[in-house]
């Protein structure tokens, strides 16, 4: 296989070495890699904590939200029950969708990623250990205070979709609303936060000699979840900015009595809310596949057809969201063209439930904990997703939608895609991170009681849905046939319920935060790496990966491991390090100086929270000054991390050399900023998508345009913008002054840009809040706006950190960044004068 970088591969020859390492090069490992101690806990920013804190975050709102749905089920035990007011009962059922679907089920799949991603790749930590904290924080404390607005009569009581014009402000004038859409809309910051971390740890921090090929398939469908993430949730992100806009200045998106259109609200949910689906089943399927071969004791059957059915399910996916509209009078021809995406997305995820039928029936399965759930999981997702091809069918649909039929489909699916997968999760990995594993014996009762449990609760739904029993009503009257199902499916929950009680009495007893000795947590005999004897600071030595499993293949390598017979056995520089490598071959590249714990993270959490929460409550002054120290917060944490050591090459073992400092595309920063402009380009291209939609269906509401010709001297400007950006990495070879003051100069042409493409819209007499078309134009305005600010605000803090003689030639990170930036709002900008005009000339 040829190499990317040109290292040799036959370096790989020199590990392990003969000599083990001495003990004090450990003695530091753990100095430096210390555990927190009293307040620092707020402070930490190791995986294995964060981790802990994000799974056991989500645990909890897990726990709140079946709370939530028992309190339902007992309103609907029987005919007119009254123990919840429609009003209550409406918050109810719309916190327990959004808690379970935004708090619940991605966050819980991104944790395990933090948790056990650098495990599986032998790395010391995922590249940006301050931005996971950072993302927990913000998820934690926004999730919480979203919560507690239940307390106050002040949740939402729209649905976890929020369908507008329910949700407009003339039929619901309070705050409830502004609840659900500022702290869902902070809680997928969050969310892409943590996307950026996996998708640049699991591509450039692996274990050397780990190619694509030999990577763990959780680590696969973790990457597949992140980039999903990266592409649908920008939907979600500026569809509740826009009807949070459209609330409070009177924009009207999706008032189609000035020409918004409620069905846009619907088209970008359900961009993101139907991959949400498939973002919550591929890392829980990517446990069920590190699973099902360990409690086989055979490797996976159809590893590469696994990945291509991972990668073909997020492809896919995206051209399914509109099966929830099959109802909304759509052509004939987009409902035919959606329901034979509907019914393809099941190859590839059957393509996987085969994959692990295959490998228990070559193995010889045992039925301890994981398996019991694995098998499980197994049958209910199945069932879920057979029901699931029926609502593919149009004429079904038709029948069944926005029935009891849809709320049993939607739970056997995610109860057997995710939730299964996870306690099958729990059970495997428990030992890894704790000094006890959890009983076997208690876990066939919490098995035996949810499996039954589950099934008991939602089967009946399906026939309650057929009888015709609509979704989200809080009574019915008697004499329809629902008595009867509603009262099982009650008994069903608790059923449920008592399981999960049951497991958290099993986690009270025997979790005790910390890994086992050696590697004797790993007692079902697995064979990845993240078995090996790991500390903070992970494994004592990274070592070279030859296969897929290789505690199987190589008996050996635990001991070589602990000895310090691999790569990064010290640390080189007396830091927090970890090797980056090539994202095919994963071939070493350069040593990667990772920051520690730091209180700023926390506090930019904290400040941002108060920030969204400030908004929503209308206190805006208090708003401002939150998002003030949230910006400076976030700021002061970026400081200490584009530092150059004064080692440029150091021996990560065996005499192999790496540099300690990179810059442009290999360096793992313009990864993250990479990923993070695709996040603002689809945010901005959905706002297109938004412009040309109105356009198509409110064209009676169109006025004429700023003549074509005028949008001449914007485009130049733009053009000058990125021309000057681009320059501005070149220069920093000669002068930093000079290079600065290029990036003064672009980010000055691009606001001369914006402004003068504002005055020409204003000139038409064009104003926002008079119709879908002004409301629809100045929204991409003041999206350049703000991408224009960042880039002012990046600008500034790189002049700054030059004057504190922190940007360094011949080349520099920030520099770097800054320019890319400003590169990407030129390009934005050119975009957003283009398209609006073409259209409204055709």
């Amino acid at each position: 296989m040829r190499s990317e970088t040109g290292f040799d591969p036959g370096l790989y020859a020199r590990f392990p070495t003969q000599e083990p390492r001495p003990p004090e090069e450990e003695q530091e490992l753990r100095r430096i890699w210390c555990a927190p101690k009293g307040w620092e806990y707020l402070t930490v920013v190791n995986n294995n904590y964060v981790g802990i804190y994000y799974l056991g975050t989500a645990f909890l709102f897990f726990l709140l939200a079946g709370v939530l749905a028992l309190l339902m089920r007992v309103q609907l035990a029987a005919p007119l029950v009254d123990i919840l007011p429609q009003a209550t009962y409406n918050q109810v059922f719309t916190m327990h969708g959004t808690v379970m679907m935004f708090l619940f089920a991605v966050p819980a799949v991104e944790a395990a990623g933090v948790l056990l991603l650098p495990q599986m790749l032998a790395a010391r930590d995922l590249p940006f250990p301050r931005l996971s904290a950072y993302a927990f924080w913000a998820y934690a404390v926004g999730g919480l205070c979203f919560f507690a607005s239940l307390f106050v009569g002040l949740a939402p009581d729209g649905g976890w979709f929020m369908y507008p014009p329910l949700t407009s402000k003339a039929y619901s004038p309070g705050i409830n609303t502004d609840f659900w859409l500022l702290g869902i809309g902070f809680i997928e910051i969050s969310a892409i936060a943590g996307a950026i971390e996996i998708i640049v740890g699991v591509l450039r921090t692996r274990a050397p000699g780990m190619s694509l090929d030999k990577m763990p398939i959780f680590a696969w469908s973790m990457l597949v979840f992140a980039v999903m993430i990266v592409i649908a949730f920008p939907s979600v992100i500026l569809g509740t900015l826009l009807l949070e806009i459209e609330r409070a200045f009177n924009w009207p998106f999706f008032d189609a009595t000035r020409g918004g259109d409620p069905m846009l609200w619907q088209h970008l949910f359900w961009f993101f809310g139907h991959p949400e689906v498939y973002i919550i089943f591929l890392p829980a399927a990517g446990l069920m596949s590190m699973i099902v071969p360990t409690i086989a004791q055979t490797e996976l059957v159809g590893y590469r057809l696994i990945v291509l059915a991972m990668i073909a399910t997020g492809f896919i996916s995206f051209g399914v969201w509109a099966h929830h509209m099959f109802t909304t009078g759509m052509p004939a021809m987009t409902t035919g063209f959606f329901s034979a995406a509907s019914m393809a997305v099941s190859v590839p995820a059957g393509i996987q439930v085969f994959s692990w039928i295959g490998t228990l029936a070559a193995g010889k399965p045992r039925f301890n904990a994981p398996g019991l759930f694995v098998m499980g999981s197994i049958v209910i997702f199945v069932t879920g997703g057979l029901t699931g091809v029926m609502v593919a069918l149009v004429p079904f649909d038709w029948q069944a939608h926005d029935s009891y039929f849809i709320v049993a489909h939607l739970h056997y699916v995610l109860m057997g895609g995710m939730v299964f997968p996870l306690f099958a999760a729990f059970y495997y990995w428990t030992p890894m991170v704790s000094r006890r594993a959890l009983s076997e014996r208690l876990a066939k009762w919490v098995f035996a009681l949810m499996f039954v449990g589950m099934n008991v609760a939602f089967m009946p739904m399906h026939l309650a849905g057929l009888m015709g029993m609509p979704r989200r009503v809080y009574t019915y009257l008697p004499g329809n046939g629902w008595d009867l199902p509603n009262l099982i499916s009650t008994l069903g929950a608790f059923m449920l319920a008592a399981g999960i009680v049951l497991f958290l009495i099993d986690l009270a007893r025997n979790f005790r935060l910390a890994p086992a000795e050696g590697n004797a947590g790993n007692i079902y005999r697995a064979g990845s790496l993240e078995w090996l004897p790991t500390e903070l600071y992970s494994t004592r030595s990274i070592p070279v990966v030859k296969s897929r499993e290789p505690l199987w293949d190589d008996p050996g390598i635990s001991d070589d491991v602990e000895q310090g017979r691999y790569f990064l056995p010290r640390s080189a520089t007396g830091l927090r390090e970890t090797i980056v490598t090539s994202p095919l071959l994963a071939e070493p590249q350069y040593l990667q100086i990772m920051p520690g714990p730091s209180v700023w993270p926390f506090a930019a959490a904290i400040f941002t929270a108060g920030f969204f929460l400030a908004l929503t409550v209308q206190a805006y002054a208090f708003g401002l000054t939150s998002g003030v120290l949230a910006v400076i917060a976030v700021l002061r944490w970026m400081w200490e991390t584009d530092r150059p050591v004064d080692m440029e090459g150091v021996d990560i073992g065996a005499d192999i050399r790496v540099p300690t400092y990179m810059t442009g595309p290999r360096s793992h920063g313009w990864w993250a900023m990479i990923i993070l402009l695709i996040v603002l380009g689809m945010i901005f291209v959905m706002a297109l998508f938004g412009n040309a939609f109105l356009w198509s269906n409110q064209i009676t509401f169109w006025q004429a345009p700023p003549v074509f010709g005028n949008a001449l001297p914007i485009l130049g400007l733009e053009a000058m913008g990125v021309a000057v950006a681009l320059a501005a990495r070149r220069i920093l070879s000669r002068s930093v002054t000079m290079s600065l003051g290029a990036l003064i100069v672009a980010a000055a042409a691009l606001i001369a840009a914006l402004l003068l493409d504002h005055r020409q819209w204003q000139l038409t007499g064009l104003l926002p809040d008079m119709s879908g078309q002004g409301a629809s134009l100045f929204a991409l305005l003041a999206l350049q706006a703000t991408v224009l600010a960042i880039a002012v605000l990046m600008a500034g803090y790189t002049i700054v950190r030059a004057i504190n003689g922190l940007v360094t030639r011949p080349a520099n990170n920030t520099v770097d960044l800054t320019a890319l930036f400003l590169t990407y709002a030129g390009g934005q900008g050119f975009a957003g004068t283009i398209v609006p005009r073409l259209l409204d000339v055709v």
